[in-house]
């Protein structure tokens, strides 16, 4: 969480043209739009800075000499400015932000798709509260640079240029008192920029804290509510909140004082221009025309200004998002298909791990020096206590993470030569925590390979005897799970798991801890559906309740990343080592339970 903090308030750059370069790529798919957007805008600036010119010549032309049919025309020619001013602002306000919204959606898709292909690795030094910021936070950020920042400031800055050439146009004198005020216009406005800054990070650390805070909480709702923290934990939601209060109130007041001063600013320089101007109109060297669309033009003078003052803080929030974006982005995953796979596909499944070692964190080794082989057909078990290493076993064989000594092969092929995706969908794994996304019943069975058909989906079902609690729902196979499958009880979705798992028909099968949270029934319902499940598949199983794997070919006793012991169950209790220490404990409240297995086993 401190990361995360500390990773949103930092803002970076004001503007970095390195990383606007990069932005201005999106835009190129939609550059014909953004072309029409720009064109629209400057179109639009020119015709409003003309108003006031019209207004002008209605003065000092037609009012002045009654010529009434002359001053309709130009009452015309002004509602036609008006009306074009309109149009044309439509049109741009559709394009820009259509364009931002189709690159928001491609953005979003780009790093949702870099997401997929990074390694576990990744998400486990990353949290997930981060990731999701960089998708909808910092992609919204980006978005506003599009539609009110990087186009917008063509019309500010064409606004400003024409209404300055246009002061000068009309009295190179009065037009120089205006342009004296901008000294103290940038004065004030540079204030802004720093206390708004400040401000604005005070804002994103509230707001990062308040993301991290209810995640946690959301999470861990039922935790909260089993040990009476709700009070506890409202409380210190409060105070994270009044963090952000105070924050966006800083906020407010310096755009209280701001805007305020601005406006008195302006206020100051049309004073000057009717003091100026009237003496100037007194003594007949401007006319009244000129006076009042110099009024017009100093009053829209500063709106720019104060635009631009807004879109500073955009930029600013834009560039530090981007620069969060584009790190991600620019993550390479670890471990990637290999360029040339030599191997078209598995074919037997047959496993041998070949002195392996791996450490999750340099100097904190898991697995030491492990070498074992399951031949195809074959099933085998992995027992040790927790922290023993069995899960990394399974990780290293679906490249989650890569070995950093040895080697793994699979058929006698390093499993660094198969292509990634075959690998994995040659893998068939049923975990302890079973994922379900929240679709139906059958979406979470087929898991979006559309090869599966509904007779394959129910015949899975029918053989792990998941199809009696599908059946009782009220839309059976088309019933909706609900997040994480909400809407079901341990056991039941420990069956859809095994569902997938058969409906994908993998060569190879991974039992971890798959059984270890079902009842008794549930389990000798499935003890069935496994033992069809391993047919003809090399398959692996990782347990600690020893009842599990008794009939395995093989069981490999891990200790400390090491194996100790191989054998069947008979032979390691016979050798009365770890397995048979694990065996006890499991059953010290049955003492005559290894002595009847031993006994069983001497008949044999």
């Amino acid at each position: 969480m401190a990361q995360d903090v500390h990773e949103d308030q930092v803002l970076g750059k004001a503007y970095d043209a390195r990383l606007m370069r990069r932005l201005l790529q999106y835009i190129r798919p939609y550059r014909g739009s953004a072309y029409l957007a720009i064109a629209c805008l400057l179109l639009g600036a020119a015709f409003s800075i003309l108003q006031p010119y019209l207004t002008k010549i209605a003065i000092d032309r037609y009012i002045k000499n009654s010529n009434q049919s002359g001053l309709t025309q130009v009452a015309i020619l002004y509602i036609g400015t008006l009306i074009l001013v309109f149009g044309l602002s439509y049109a741009q306000t559709w394009l820009i932000n259509l364009m931002g919204q189709k690159i928001m959606r491609d953005l979003r898709m780009e790093i949702f798709r870099h997401l997929q292909k990074l390694d576990v690795a990744f998400f486990d030094k990353n949290p997930v509260g981060r990731l999701m910021t960089r998708v909808t936070t910092d992609v919204d950020a980006l978005n506003e640079l599009f539609t009110a920042g990087v186009i917008s400031v063509f019309e500010d800055v064409f606004m400003l240029s024409g209404i300055i050439i246009f002061l000068f146009l009309l009295n190179y004198k009065l037009a120089l008192a205006i342009v004296a005020i901008l000294p103290l216009l940038v004065l004030v406005t540079l204030m802004f920029k720093i206390k708004v800054r400040d401000s604005y990070r005070r804002v994103r650390t509230a707001i990062a804290r308040i993301n991290a805070f209810l995640q946690e909480n959301i999470t861990g709702a039922a935790v909260v509510q089993i040990f009476g923290q709700e009070k506890k934990q409202y409380d210190k939601f409060t105070l994270i909140n009044k963090e952000h209060l105070d924050a966006n109130v800083q906020g407010i007041f310096y755009y209280a004082i701001f805007y305020p001063l601005l406006e008195l600013i302006s206020a100051l320089a049309i004073a000057l221009i009717i003091w100026y101007g009237g003496h100037q109109v007194l003594a007949s060297a401007m006319t009244l025309g000129t006076l009042v669309a110099f009024i017009q033009y100093s009053d829209r003078f500063f709106r720019p200004i104060s635009d631009l003052s807004e879109k500073y803080t955009i930029l600013q929030s834009a560039m530090a998002s981007s620069e969060r974006i584009f790190k991600l982005l620019d993550t390479e995953p670890s471990i990637v298909s290999t360029q040339s796979p030599r191997p078209p596909a598995i074919q037997k499944g047959r496993i041998e791990f070949r002195n392996v070692s791996f450490a999750y964190n340099p100097g904190e080794p898991v697995l030491h020096d492990i070498s074992f082989t399951v031949e195809p057909g074959q099933k085998i078990a992995v027992v040790g206590a927790t922290g023993a290493g069995k899960s990394t076993i399974i990780s290293l064989l679906s490249r989650f993470y890569d070995v950093q000594q040895g080697e793994i092969l699979i058929d006698g092929h390093n499993i660094r030569d198969f292509n990634l995706q075959q690998l994995r969908s040659s893998i068939g794994i049923v975990l302890q925590d079973v994922f379900l996304f929240s679709g139906t019943v059958a979406e979470n069975i087929r898991l979006g390979n559309s090869g599966i058909s509904d007779e394959e989906v129910q015949k899975a079902a029918d053989t792990v005897h998941a199809s009696g609690f599908i059946r009782q729902m009220e839309k059976q196979y088309a019933s909706r799970v609900g997040e994480r499958g909400a809407s079901l009880s341990v056991g039941q979705k420990q069956l859809l798991a095994f569902a997938r798992a058969l409906a994908y028909n993998p060569k190879i099968l991974v039992l971890d801890e798959a059984t270890s949270s079902i009842d008794t029934e549930t389990e000798m319902l499935i003890r069935d559906a496994i033992e069809k499940l391993m047919t003809n598949r090399t398959s692996i199983i990782i347990a600690h309740r020893l009842s599990t794997v008794q009939n395995a070919d093989r069981i490999i006793v891990l200790h400390h990343g090491r194996i100790r012991e191989t054998g069947t169950h008979q032979e390691l209790l016979h050798l009365r080592g770890i397995y048979w220490k694990l065996y006890q404990l499991q059953y010290k409240d049955q003492p005559n339970a290894v002595g009847l297995v031993e006994a069983r086993g001497s008949e044999a």
